[in-house]
């Protein structure tokens, strides 16, 4: 199976081709990492949250505990800080960590959908194009056949009727007057190379392409 076309140019095109989509996607790969990673920035500030809320929850355990030790109401009262710590700092804490998961699921969803739709908008815009290409060399390949004279002398009628007149006019100047004289090398590369294939060189033995009775 032919991937690319045989004919230099065509194949060097092809290629460039093909690294361009792929260096595209490594972009958009990269863009989407970028994003995910800038937004993911953001939550540093529901890990600030997070460490106020532990700090203030710290800060009433800790008097608790120093006023635990008073005589008679240091039980209560350590338990109403403990408590008091629990429902400002722990609150704090629990607001902070899900406004953390929260951003770091967002970041995660805008890194993929940058790289996911560009990345199938381009794909759908060449693929399809791309695959008529390989489809095309192939099919040619079974049926561009110049194994007799008069093989050669079809496929040169179908490169002087059917394509165009500049691009006939880059391989010969009479491409008509060659078809008349016989003379189908010209005409022969001309319809090969439009099908990406390289024409085959010198003519057909007399009596090629026919099996014997």
């Amino acid at each position: 199976m032919r991937i690319y076309p045989e004919v230099p140019a065509l194949r060097t095109r092809a290629v460039v081709a093909d690294l361009l989509l792929l260096a595209l996607l490594v972009v958009f790969a990269w863009l989407g990492m970028k994003v995910n990673n800038t937004v993911d920035d953001i939550a540093s500030l529901g890990r600030g949250v997070q460490d106020a809320g532990n700090s203030v929850r710290d800060g009433f355990t800790q008097a608790g505990d120093t006023l635990g030790n008073v005589p008679l109401v240091g039980g209560d009262l350590s338990g109403a800080l403990r408590d008091a710590g629990q429902a400002t700092g722990g609150n704090a804490v629990a607001a902070g960590r899900q406004g953390e998961l929260a951003i770091e699921e967002l970041a995660q969803l805008l890194g993929w959908l940058t790289f996911l739709i560009p990345s199938a908008l381009l794909l759908i815009a060449a693929l399809p194009r791309r695959i008529r290409k390989v489809r095309q060399i192939n099919v040619a390949a079974q049926v561009l056949r110049a194994d007799s004279e008069e093989a050669r002398r079809l496929l040169a009628m179908r490169a002087a009727f059917a394509l165009p007149f500049g691009t006939l006019l880059s391989y010969t100047r009479d491409p008509f007057g060659d078809l008349q004289a016989g003379n189908y090398d010209a005409l022969l590369r001309a319809v090969y190379e439009d099908c990406g294939l390289r024409a085959p060189t010198g003519k057909p033995m007399a009596g090629a392409g026919f099996e014997p009775a």
